[in-house]
Protein backbone atom coordinates (compact mmCIF):
# COMPACT_ATOMS: atom_id res chain seq x y z
CA UNK A 1 0.00 0.00 0.00
CA UNK A 2 1.40 3.39 -1.05
CA UNK A 3 1.31 6.04 1.70
CA UNK A 4 0.60 9.58 0.45
CA UNK A 5 1.48 12.60 2.59
CA UNK A 6 -0.75 15.64 2.68
CA UNK A 7 0.86 18.91 1.48
CA UNK A 8 1.25 20.05 5.10
CA UNK A 9 2.86 16.76 6.19
CA UNK A 10 5.19 16.93 3.18
CA UNK A 11 6.26 20.47 4.11
CA UNK A 12 6.87 19.50 7.76
CA UNK A 13 8.96 16.50 6.71
CA UNK A 14 11.08 18.58 4.31
CA UNK A 15 11.64 21.25 6.98
CA UNK A 16 12.64 18.56 9.50
CA UNK A 17 15.12 16.98 7.06
CA UNK A 18 16.62 20.39 6.28
CA UNK A 19 16.93 21.19 9.99
CA UNK A 20 18.66 17.85 10.64
CA UNK A 21 21.17 18.38 7.79
CA UNK A 22 21.99 21.92 8.91
CA UNK A 23 22.20 21.08 12.63
CA UNK A 24 24.61 18.19 12.03
CA UNK A 25 26.96 20.09 9.71
CA UNK A 26 25.94 18.62 6.36
CA UNK A 27 26.03 22.09 4.78
CA UNK A 28 26.52 20.97 1.16
CA UNK A 29 23.67 18.50 1.39
CA UNK A 30 21.58 21.09 3.23
CA UNK A 31 22.01 23.73 0.51
CA UNK A 32 21.31 21.22 -2.27
CA UNK A 33 18.23 19.85 -0.53
CA UNK A 34 16.94 23.34 0.27
CA UNK A 35 17.28 24.32 -3.38
CA UNK A 36 15.65 21.16 -4.75
CA UNK A 37 12.78 21.34 -2.26
CA UNK A 38 12.27 25.07 -2.84
CA UNK A 39 12.48 25.80 0.89
CA UNK A 40 12.46 29.30 2.31
CA UNK A 41 15.69 30.79 3.59
CA UNK A 42 14.48 30.94 7.20
CA UNK A 43 13.28 27.58 8.51
CA UNK A 44 10.67 27.51 11.25
CA UNK A 45 12.28 27.27 14.71
CA UNK A 46 9.67 24.82 15.96
CA UNK A 47 11.10 22.23 13.54
CA UNK A 48 14.36 22.09 15.53
CA UNK A 49 15.21 18.48 16.44
CA UNK A 50 11.85 17.20 15.26
CA UNK A 51 13.31 14.45 13.04
CA UNK A 52 15.24 12.90 15.96
CA UNK A 53 12.16 13.15 18.20
CA UNK A 54 9.98 11.42 15.63
CA UNK A 55 12.61 8.72 15.11
CA UNK A 56 12.81 8.02 18.87
CA UNK A 57 9.01 7.96 19.11
CA UNK A 58 8.80 5.43 16.29
CA UNK A 59 11.42 3.24 17.99
CA UNK A 60 9.50 3.33 21.29
CA UNK A 61 6.21 2.53 19.56
CA UNK A 62 7.84 -0.32 17.67
CA UNK A 63 9.15 -1.79 20.94
CA UNK A 64 5.71 -1.49 22.52
CA UNK A 65 4.09 -3.15 19.51
CA UNK A 66 6.55 -6.05 19.77
CA UNK A 67 5.76 -6.48 23.48
CA UNK A 68 2.01 -6.48 22.79
CA UNK A 69 2.45 -8.96 19.95
CA UNK A 70 4.38 -11.27 22.30
CA UNK A 71 1.56 -11.09 24.84
CA UNK A 72 -1.02 -11.78 22.12
CA UNK A 73 0.93 -14.83 20.99
CA UNK A 74 1.02 -16.08 24.58
CA UNK A 75 -2.74 -15.67 24.93
CA UNK A 76 -3.35 -17.32 21.55
CA UNK A 77 -1.15 -20.23 22.61
CA UNK A 78 -3.22 -20.70 25.76
CA UNK A 79 -6.39 -20.62 23.67
CA UNK A 80 -5.09 -23.14 21.13
CA UNK A 81 -4.01 -25.67 23.77
CA UNK A 82 -7.44 -25.41 25.30
CA UNK A 83 -6.77 -23.57 28.55
CA UNK A 84 -10.23 -23.24 30.10
CA UNK A 85 -11.73 -19.89 30.92
CA UNK A 86 -11.50 -18.77 34.53
CA UNK A 87 -15.24 -19.08 35.14
CA UNK A 88 -15.16 -22.69 33.87
CA UNK A 89 -12.22 -23.75 36.05
CA UNK A 90 -12.29 -24.46 39.75
CA UNK A 91 -10.44 -21.90 41.93
CA UNK A 92 -8.18 -24.76 43.01
CA UNK A 93 -6.90 -24.80 39.41
CA UNK A 94 -6.35 -21.05 38.99
CA UNK A 95 -2.72 -20.15 38.29
CA UNK A 96 -1.05 -16.83 37.37
CA UNK A 97 -1.24 -15.90 33.70
CA UNK A 98 0.24 -13.05 31.64
CA UNK A 99 0.19 -10.17 31.30
CA UNK A 100 0.74 -8.76 34.78
CA UNK A 101 -2.25 -6.94 36.29
CA UNK A 102 -0.13 -4.05 37.63
CA UNK A 103 3.56 -3.18 37.90
CA UNK A 104 4.71 -0.97 40.77
CA UNK A 105 7.92 1.05 40.80
CA UNK A 106 9.39 3.12 43.61
CA UNK A 107 12.32 1.25 45.13
CA UNK A 108 15.82 2.35 44.19
CA UNK A 109 17.52 -1.03 44.69
CA UNK A 110 16.61 -4.69 44.07
CA UNK A 111 13.48 -6.11 45.69
CA UNK A 112 14.27 -8.82 48.27
CA UNK A 113 10.79 -9.83 49.48
CA UNK A 114 7.12 -9.41 48.57
CA UNK A 115 4.36 -10.40 50.98
CA UNK A 116 0.58 -10.03 50.98
CA UNK A 117 -0.93 -8.77 54.23
CA UNK A 118 -3.18 -11.44 55.80
CA UNK A 119 -6.03 -8.95 56.38
CA UNK A 120 -5.54 -5.64 54.53
CA UNK A 121 -5.77 -5.17 50.75
CA UNK A 122 -2.07 -4.46 50.42
CA UNK A 123 1.17 -6.10 49.41
CA UNK A 124 4.42 -5.15 51.14
CA UNK A 125 7.85 -5.11 49.51
CA UNK A 126 11.32 -5.05 51.07
CA UNK A 127 14.38 -3.80 49.25
CA UNK A 128 18.13 -3.46 49.33
CA UNK A 129 17.50 0.31 49.48
CA UNK A 130 16.77 -0.19 53.21
CA UNK A 131 13.05 0.56 53.00
CA UNK A 132 9.76 -1.33 53.18
CA UNK A 133 6.89 -0.12 51.00
CA UNK A 134 3.17 -0.84 51.13
CA UNK A 135 1.06 -0.93 47.94
CA UNK A 136 -2.61 -1.39 47.07
CA UNK A 137 -2.39 -4.63 45.10
CA UNK A 138 -5.67 -4.04 43.23
CA UNK A 139 -4.84 -0.59 41.85
CA UNK A 140 -1.05 -0.66 42.08
CA UNK A 141 -1.05 2.63 43.98
CA UNK A 142 1.71 3.41 46.49
CA UNK A 143 0.56 3.73 50.12
CA UNK A 144 3.48 4.19 52.52
CA UNK A 145 7.21 3.75 53.12
CA UNK A 146 8.58 2.37 56.39
CA UNK A 147 12.09 3.52 57.21
CA UNK A 148 14.33 2.44 60.06
CA UNK A 149 16.88 -0.03 58.79
CA UNK A 150 20.27 1.35 57.79
CA UNK A 151 21.11 -1.36 55.27
CA UNK A 152 19.36 -3.79 52.91
CA UNK A 153 16.10 -5.27 54.23
CA UNK A 154 16.36 -9.01 53.58
CA UNK A 155 13.02 -10.45 54.70
CA UNK A 156 9.66 -9.55 56.24
CA UNK A 157 6.92 -11.56 57.95
CA UNK A 158 3.48 -10.84 59.41
CA UNK A 159 2.09 -12.17 62.66
CA UNK A 160 -0.96 -14.43 62.19
CA UNK A 161 -3.40 -11.61 63.05
CA UNK A 162 -1.57 -9.12 60.82
CA UNK A 163 -1.06 -6.57 63.59
CA UNK A 164 2.71 -6.97 63.77
CA UNK A 165 5.35 -7.16 61.06
CA UNK A 166 8.90 -8.40 61.57
CA UNK A 167 11.77 -7.33 59.32
CA UNK A 168 15.45 -8.24 59.23
CA UNK A 169 18.38 -6.52 57.65
CA UNK A 170 22.04 -6.51 56.73
CA UNK A 171 22.36 -3.88 59.50
CA UNK A 172 22.41 -6.91 61.92
CA UNK A 173 18.99 -6.12 63.42
CA UNK A 174 15.48 -7.54 63.55
CA UNK A 175 12.69 -4.99 63.90
CA UNK A 176 9.10 -5.42 65.08
CA UNK A 177 6.55 -2.98 63.62
CA UNK A 178 3.01 -2.14 64.68
CA UNK A 179 1.54 -2.35 61.18
CA UNK A 180 -1.68 -0.66 62.26
CA UNK A 181 0.15 2.62 62.84
CA UNK A 182 3.34 1.86 60.82
CA UNK A 183 5.66 2.37 63.81
CA UNK A 184 8.73 0.36 64.85
CA UNK A 185 8.08 -0.81 68.43
CA UNK A 186 11.18 -2.95 69.06
CA UNK A 187 14.65 -3.43 67.58
CA UNK A 188 16.28 -6.75 68.39
CA UNK A 189 20.07 -7.06 68.41
CA UNK A 190 22.10 -10.22 68.86
CA UNK A 191 23.27 -11.44 65.48
CA UNK A 192 26.88 -10.77 64.50
CA UNK A 193 26.34 -10.62 60.73
CA UNK A 194 23.75 -10.04 58.02
CA UNK A 195 20.30 -11.24 59.19
CA UNK A 196 18.90 -13.05 56.17
CA UNK A 197 15.46 -14.32 57.16
CA UNK A 198 12.71 -13.89 59.74
CA UNK A 199 9.40 -15.60 60.51
CA UNK A 200 6.72 -15.81 63.22
CA UNK A 201 5.69 -19.08 64.86
CA UNK A 202 1.95 -19.79 64.38
CA UNK A 203 1.06 -18.70 67.92
CA UNK A 204 2.55 -15.26 67.23
CA UNK A 205 4.44 -15.32 70.55
CA UNK A 206 7.90 -15.85 69.06
CA UNK A 207 9.95 -14.70 66.10
CA UNK A 208 12.75 -16.75 64.55
CA UNK A 209 15.66 -15.24 62.64
CA UNK A 210 18.70 -16.65 60.88
CA UNK A 211 21.94 -15.03 59.88
CA UNK A 212 25.22 -15.16 58.03
CA UNK A 213 26.75 -15.64 61.50
CA UNK A 214 25.57 -19.31 61.07
CA UNK A 215 23.02 -19.14 63.91
CA UNK A 216 19.24 -19.18 64.30
CA UNK A 217 17.70 -17.18 67.16
CA UNK A 218 14.30 -17.35 68.85
CA UNK A 219 12.95 -14.04 70.17
CA UNK A 220 10.08 -13.48 72.57
CA UNK A 221 7.75 -10.91 71.00
CA UNK A 222 6.43 -9.47 74.27
CA UNK A 223 9.87 -8.69 75.73
CA UNK A 224 12.18 -8.62 72.71
CA UNK A 225 14.56 -11.01 74.48
CA UNK A 226 16.47 -13.75 72.66
CA UNK A 227 15.47 -16.92 74.53
CA UNK A 228 17.32 -19.52 72.44
CA UNK A 229 20.17 -19.68 69.93
CA UNK A 230 20.42 -22.70 67.61
CA UNK A 231 23.93 -23.46 66.39
CA UNK A 232 24.81 -26.22 63.94
CA UNK A 233 25.13 -24.83 60.44
CA UNK A 234 28.67 -24.41 59.19
CA UNK A 235 27.86 -21.68 56.68
CA UNK A 236 25.52 -18.74 56.08
CA UNK A 237 21.93 -19.66 57.06
CA UNK A 238 19.78 -18.34 54.21
CA UNK A 239 16.18 -18.91 55.30
CA UNK A 240 14.08 -20.04 58.26
CA UNK A 241 10.47 -21.23 58.03
CA UNK A 242 8.05 -22.86 60.51
CA UNK A 243 5.45 -25.46 59.57
CA UNK A 244 1.69 -25.03 59.98
CA UNK A 245 1.35 -26.40 63.53
CA UNK A 246 4.58 -24.84 64.81
CA UNK A 247 6.22 -28.16 65.66
CA UNK A 248 8.93 -28.00 63.01
CA UNK A 249 11.43 -25.37 61.98
CA UNK A 250 13.33 -25.67 58.70
CA UNK A 251 16.49 -23.74 57.92
CA UNK A 252 18.54 -23.81 54.74
CA UNK A 253 22.14 -22.87 54.24
CA UNK A 254 25.16 -22.87 52.01
CA UNK A 255 25.88 -26.18 53.74
CA UNK A 256 22.43 -27.61 54.58
CA UNK A 257 18.69 -27.55 54.66
CA UNK A 258 17.96 -28.23 58.29
CA UNK A 259 14.84 -29.34 59.98
CA UNK A 260 14.24 -28.80 63.67
CA UNK A 261 11.41 -30.71 65.24
CA UNK A 262 9.50 -29.27 68.16
CA UNK A 263 10.20 -25.60 68.62
CA UNK A 264 7.80 -25.16 71.52
CA UNK A 265 7.62 -28.61 73.12
CA UNK A 266 9.68 -31.75 73.75
CA UNK A 267 9.88 -33.98 70.65
CA UNK A 268 12.49 -35.50 68.45
CA UNK A 269 13.23 -33.94 65.11
CA UNK A 270 14.29 -34.32 61.48
CA UNK A 271 16.63 -32.55 59.21
CA UNK A 272 18.26 -32.83 55.68
CA UNK A 273 21.58 -32.14 53.76
CA UNK A 274 24.20 -32.42 50.71
CA UNK A 275 23.33 -29.12 50.97
CA UNK A 276 20.91 -30.76 53.44
CA UNK A 277 18.20 -31.47 56.06
CA UNK A 278 18.93 -32.57 59.66
CA UNK A 279 17.29 -34.24 62.65
CA UNK A 280 17.67 -32.57 66.01
CA UNK A 281 16.72 -33.61 69.55
CA UNK A 282 15.30 -30.46 71.13
CA UNK A 283 14.63 -30.85 74.84
CA UNK A 284 13.61 -27.36 75.95
CA UNK A 285 13.40 -24.90 73.09
CA UNK A 286 12.99 -21.96 75.45
CA UNK A 287 16.45 -22.52 76.97
CA UNK A 288 19.27 -20.40 75.55
CA UNK A 289 21.97 -22.81 74.32
CA UNK A 290 25.07 -21.76 72.43
CA UNK A 291 26.07 -25.26 71.31
CA UNK A 292 23.37 -27.25 69.54
CA UNK A 293 25.68 -29.65 67.69
CA UNK A 294 25.14 -32.37 70.31
CA UNK A 295 21.42 -32.55 69.49
CA UNK A 296 21.90 -33.12 65.75
CA UNK A 297 21.05 -36.74 64.96
CA UNK A 298 21.12 -37.17 61.16
CA UNK A 299 22.07 -35.53 57.85
CA UNK A 300 20.78 -36.56 54.43
CA UNK A 301 22.41 -34.97 51.38
CA UNK A 302 20.68 -34.19 48.08
CA UNK A 303 21.18 -30.68 46.60
CA UNK A 304 24.47 -30.05 44.79
CA UNK A 305 24.73 -26.33 45.61
CA UNK A 306 23.59 -23.73 48.16
CA UNK A 307 19.96 -24.12 49.22
CA UNK A 308 18.41 -20.67 48.81
CA UNK A 309 14.79 -21.20 49.84
CA UNK A 310 12.30 -23.54 51.50
CA UNK A 311 8.51 -23.65 51.80
CA UNK A 312 6.32 -25.91 53.91
CA UNK A 313 3.44 -27.55 52.08
CA UNK A 314 -0.01 -26.56 53.40
CA UNK A 315 -2.29 -29.30 54.73
CA UNK A 316 -4.23 -29.05 51.46
CA UNK A 317 -1.20 -30.53 49.67
CA UNK A 318 -1.36 -33.83 51.56
CA UNK A 319 -3.96 -35.35 49.22
CA UNK A 320 -2.26 -34.36 45.90
CA UNK A 321 1.10 -35.60 47.21
CA UNK A 322 -0.43 -38.86 48.42
CA UNK A 323 -2.05 -39.41 45.00
CA UNK A 324 1.13 -38.45 43.14
CA UNK A 325 3.14 -41.07 45.01
CA UNK A 326 0.52 -43.81 45.18
CA UNK A 327 3.20 -46.51 45.11
CA UNK A 328 4.73 -45.04 48.30
CA UNK A 329 1.43 -44.14 49.95
CA UNK A 330 1.88 -46.52 52.90
CA UNK A 331 5.36 -45.15 53.57
CA UNK A 332 4.48 -41.44 53.47
CA UNK A 333 4.30 -39.73 56.84
CA UNK A 334 4.48 -36.00 56.15
CA UNK A 335 4.65 -33.12 56.67
CA UNK A 336 6.16 -32.03 53.36
CA UNK A 337 8.69 -29.40 52.36
CA UNK A 338 9.95 -28.00 49.05
CA UNK A 339 13.50 -26.66 48.75
CA UNK A 340 15.07 -24.59 45.97
CA UNK A 341 18.77 -24.38 45.20
CA UNK A 342 21.53 -22.79 43.18
CA UNK A 343 21.74 -26.15 41.40
CA UNK A 344 18.60 -24.92 39.52
CA UNK A 345 16.38 -27.67 40.96
CA UNK A 346 13.53 -27.96 43.44
CA UNK A 347 13.07 -30.98 45.69
CA UNK A 348 9.97 -32.26 47.45
CA UNK A 349 10.69 -33.90 50.80
CA UNK A 350 8.72 -36.17 53.11
CA UNK A 351 9.97 -35.01 56.48
CA UNK A 352 8.53 -37.98 58.39
CA UNK A 353 10.72 -40.44 56.50
CA UNK A 354 13.50 -38.07 55.49
CA UNK A 355 13.11 -39.04 51.83
CA UNK A 356 13.36 -36.83 48.76
CA UNK A 357 10.19 -37.78 46.88
CA UNK A 358 10.88 -35.97 43.61
CA UNK A 359 13.23 -33.49 41.95
CA UNK A 360 11.63 -30.82 39.74
CA UNK A 361 13.89 -29.71 36.88
CA UNK A 362 13.26 -26.78 34.52
CA UNK A 363 14.90 -23.57 35.71
CA UNK A 364 17.97 -22.30 33.88
CA UNK A 365 19.48 -20.53 36.89
CA UNK A 366 19.31 -20.25 40.69
CA UNK A 367 15.96 -20.79 42.39
CA UNK A 368 15.44 -17.79 44.67
CA UNK A 369 12.00 -18.24 46.28
CA UNK A 370 9.06 -20.65 46.56
CA UNK A 371 5.40 -20.33 47.51
CA UNK A 372 2.52 -22.80 47.56
CA UNK A 373 -0.87 -22.47 45.89
CA UNK A 374 -3.42 -22.37 48.76
CA UNK A 375 -5.19 -25.41 47.28
CA UNK A 376 -1.99 -27.46 47.52
CA UNK A 377 -1.88 -28.92 44.01
CA UNK A 378 0.72 -26.44 42.74
CA UNK A 379 3.72 -24.57 44.02
CA UNK A 380 5.46 -21.62 42.33
CA UNK A 381 9.14 -20.75 42.08
CA UNK A 382 11.04 -17.55 41.26
CA UNK A 383 14.44 -17.71 39.63
CA UNK A 384 17.44 -15.79 38.36
CA UNK A 385 16.40 -16.97 34.88
CA UNK A 386 13.81 -14.11 35.12
CA UNK A 387 10.86 -16.49 35.20
CA UNK A 388 8.10 -17.64 37.50
CA UNK A 389 7.34 -21.34 37.07
CA UNK A 390 4.23 -23.20 38.17
CA UNK A 391 4.76 -26.85 39.17
CA UNK A 392 2.01 -29.47 39.30
CA UNK A 393 2.65 -31.73 42.30
CA UNK A 394 -0.05 -34.26 41.39
CA UNK A 395 1.36 -34.87 37.90
CA UNK A 396 4.99 -34.11 38.86
CA UNK A 397 5.57 -31.70 35.99
CA UNK A 398 6.08 -28.08 34.98
CA UNK A 399 2.68 -26.55 34.16
CA UNK A 400 3.49 -22.98 33.15
CA UNK A 401 6.40 -20.58 32.68
CA UNK A 402 5.90 -16.82 32.98
CA UNK A 403 8.54 -14.49 31.57
CA UNK A 404 8.03 -12.27 34.57
CA UNK A 405 10.78 -9.64 34.80
CA UNK A 406 13.60 -8.00 32.85
CA UNK A 407 16.13 -9.07 35.47
CA UNK A 408 16.46 -11.76 38.16
CA UNK A 409 13.13 -12.64 39.78
CA UNK A 410 14.01 -12.69 43.48
CA UNK A 411 10.79 -13.26 45.41
CA UNK A 412 7.20 -14.42 45.11
CA UNK A 413 4.04 -14.74 47.22
CA UNK A 414 0.57 -16.24 46.68
CA UNK A 415 -2.42 -14.52 48.31
CA UNK A 416 -4.19 -16.95 50.61
CA UNK A 417 -7.74 -15.82 49.72
CA UNK A 418 -7.67 -13.66 46.57
CA UNK A 419 -6.53 -14.89 43.11
CA UNK A 420 -3.29 -12.91 43.00
CA UNK A 421 0.44 -13.62 42.95
CA UNK A 422 3.09 -10.97 43.70
CA UNK A 423 6.66 -11.01 42.43
CA UNK A 424 9.73 -8.82 42.93
CA UNK A 425 12.92 -8.41 40.96
CA UNK A 426 16.37 -6.94 40.62
CA UNK A 427 14.75 -4.72 37.94
CA UNK A 428 13.28 -2.73 40.93
CA UNK A 429 9.66 -3.58 40.08
CA UNK A 430 6.91 -5.33 42.03
CA UNK A 431 4.29 -7.05 39.87
CA UNK A 432 0.84 -8.44 40.56
CA UNK A 433 -0.37 -11.39 38.49
CA UNK A 434 -4.01 -12.41 38.32
CA UNK A 435 -4.82 -16.11 38.54
CA UNK A 436 -7.42 -17.59 36.23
Amino acid sequence: MIMVLTPRQKQELENAIADYLESNGYIGAFEAFKKDANLQNDLEKNNSGILEKKWISVARLSKKVNELEDKCRELEKEYVIGAPLRDKRSPTEWIPRPPERVSMDGHTAPITKVLFHPIYLCVVSASEDGTIKSWDYETGSYERTLKGHTNAVQDIAFSPNGKLMASCSADLSVKLWDFQVYVCIKTLYGHDHNVSSVTFVPSGDYVLSCSRDKSIKMWEVSTGYCIRTFVGHREWVKMVRVNVDGSLMATCSKDHVRLIRSIERELNSVYFNKQTIIIWNLINANQHTKNSSDIIKTMLREHDHTVECIAWAPNSANKPISEAFEEKKKELQGPYLVSGSRDNTLKLWDIGTGLCLFTFIGHDSWVRDICWHPAGKYFLSASDDKTIRVWDVLNKRLTKTLESHKHFCTCIDFHQRAPYVASGSVDLSVKIWECR
